[in-house]
């Protein structure tokens, strides 16, 4: 078995210690251990490293962070299906919902073919202009259309399987998945949607219409968006992770994707606990 490891921003000196007690503990077992090479000399420098994609023999791979890192780690998976754990250290973390001491009995289960997976949908975005695509990507949370420097109101014309829906006339829209609604979507007034619920979910950002509330789509649904705002500095962004200025001239088509995510659940906890414990429900 070949693992890899994905640790995005600087931690603390006592992450960096549990992460090479965890390197130690697989190569005492004799699985090969490879690592993202940007934190690799702070980790475990004697390890092999890669870098802007993980290797092809790659059974595992383990992100620590938070929800970010994890979705920067998606990037380098590209449109293979290698299943993820994510570690949390420290923040929220939807995604990253494993903790450092629950990780050996996680990878126990995965090396005993025991692991919980959960297949999480994508959402394909594609920006065309006169009929070229310029930028397709496939994105597990969310794309996000929002104004770049001015919080001013821009104005969406959106149809959903060449029907026409409505023109948002907003700060922004989001366009997230069931995974992605517990993060952008929900902070914006969206629901929350069970993460294994194939859905398309369209949430507007402080819409200057208040009866313009968030609605759940089909995954099978094609969302088709026109910018109809003359203003500059617009610009759609992608699981945090990508943007573009976007204008008149283009067109926008989010659908599901035919790429999915793998995540290796924790076995210790439901998603219930999961959203009380990340949302404090019941605390006061």
């Amino acid at each position: 078995m070949k693992i890899a490891l994905v640790v995005k921003s600087k931690k603390s000196a006592e992450t960096y210690k549990d992460i090479r007690n965890y390197v130690a503990s697989l190569e005492n077992r004799g699985i090969q251990v490879v690592m993202e090479e940007s934190m690799a000399d702070a980790v475990a420098p004697h390890i092999a490293r890669f870098k802007d994609r993980v290797p092809d023999n790659v059974d595992v791979v383990v992100v620590f962070g938070g929800d970010g890192t994890f979705l920067w780690a998606i990037r380098l998976i590209v449109e293979r299906h290698i299943p993820i754990i994510g570690v949390n250290i420290g923040g929220l973390g939807f995604l990253t919902e494993i903790t450092m001491d629950e990780l050996y009995r996680v990878t126990d289960l995965v090396i005993e073919g025991k692991a919980v997976y959960e297949r999480r949908m994508r959402l394909n975005t594609q920006v065309f202009n006169d009929g070229k695509v310029l930028i397709s990507y496939d994105a597990l949370n969310d794309a996000v259309i929002t104004k770049g420097t001015i919080a001013r109101m821009i104005s969406l014309k959106t149809s959903v399987d060449n029907k026409y829906l409505t023109t948002y006339k907003a700060d922004g829209l989001i366009i997230s998945t069931s995974t992605g609604s517990t993060a952008y979507s929900m902070a914006a007034g969206g629901p929350i949607v069970y993460p294994t619920t194939d859905t398309i979910i369209l949430t507007p950002i402080s819409p200057h219409t208040l009866t313009n509330r968030p609605i759940v789509l089909s995954s099978d649904a094609v969302v088709e968006i026109e910018l109809e705002t003359e203003e500059k500095d617009i610009v759609i962004t992608l699981d945090g992770q990508v943007s573009s200025p976007i204008n008149k001239t283009n067109k926008i088509k989010i659908s599901k994707s035919s790429n999915y995510t793998t995540v290796i659940k924790s076995p210790f906890r439901n998603y219930f606990e999961i959203l009380r414990e990340k949302l404090k429900w019941g605390e006061r």
